[in-house]
């Protein structure tokens, strides 16, 4: 299997782990992901396995097997799973920390006020939600009270962001607010002292910038926001072969 042993190498996951058959167990069982299906791997995955699995899922699975995940605890508590929403072939990737209460009840990631201050940032770049544009989460399900994540919680989620990128194939990603910054960078640092360089997560150009909910308690921050997504553009322009301003 050729094409699958190329995406675990990128992923860093060889030698394969094949999961064995276990008696009873149908070629159709396995071959169905669905809902149920998605349910009954968390039940049986190891770890790696897991991981594999998820590296494995394509956009009309994907969602589905956020819904039906369990392996963290989280989703006892939320109302809907916020798996992500936008262009899957988009240049521009938005990712956040994890959903809030809005978030939760609609299951779509930035709504509410942060999410229209989102938009307003978007379209003064000349761009909007769903064009281009695609916008996620490091953690697919709401904390408890907003608190910030846990690290098994975001070890036992990464899979499914790491696995948006991979179909996505953005050309830019954009982190929203310390949190997100310093869990993709896997760095304890200031924002400040991330701003306005280029990084780098999974091979994508990664640009930093304040969290929109933020910038609503911190306006005079707006102005340096909008420094970093010009930066971003640079950014991008830059990787491309285009170096007009």
């Amino acid at each position: 299997m050729p094409e699958r042993d190329d995406l675990l190498a990128e992923l860093g996951l060889l030698p394969t782990w094949r999961l064995r058959q276990r008696a009873g167990m149908t070629a159709a069982t396995t071959a169905e992901p669905g809902a149920a299906g998605s349910r009954d791997a968390e039940v049986r995955d190891g770890p790696e396995a897991r991981v594999i699995r998820i590296a494995a899922l394509e956009w009309r699975d994907f969602a589905a097997d956020v819904e039906s995940c369990t392996a963290c605890g989280l989703a006892a508590g939320r109302k809907k799973s916020v798996p992500g929403v936008g262009d899957t072939k988009a240049e521009w990737l938005f990712v956040g920390e994890a959903p809030g209460s809005e978030e939760d009840a609609r299951g779509e990631p930035f709504v509410g006020q942060a999410g229209r201050l989102l938009d307003n940032m978007l379209a003064a770049l000349g761009m909007k939600r769903g064009e281009n544009v695609y916008i996620a989460n490091v953690l697919k399900c709401r904390p408890p009270n907003n608190r910030t994540p846990e690290p098994r919680e975001v070890d036992a989620c990464r899979p499914y962001l790491d696995r948006q990128i991979a179909l996505i194939r953005p050309r830019i990603i954009v982190a929203l607010g310390k949190s997100a910054a310093t869990t993709l960078l896997e760095v304890d640092a200031t924002i400040a002292s991330l701003r306005g360089r280029t990084h780098r997560y999974r091979g994508v150009p990664l640009v930093v910038t304040y969290h929109p909910a933020y910038l609503l308690r911190s306006l005079p921050d707006k102005a340096k926001a909008w420094e970093d997504l010009l930066f971003a553009r640079r950014t991008l322009r830059s990787a491309m072969g285009d170096d007009d301003p």
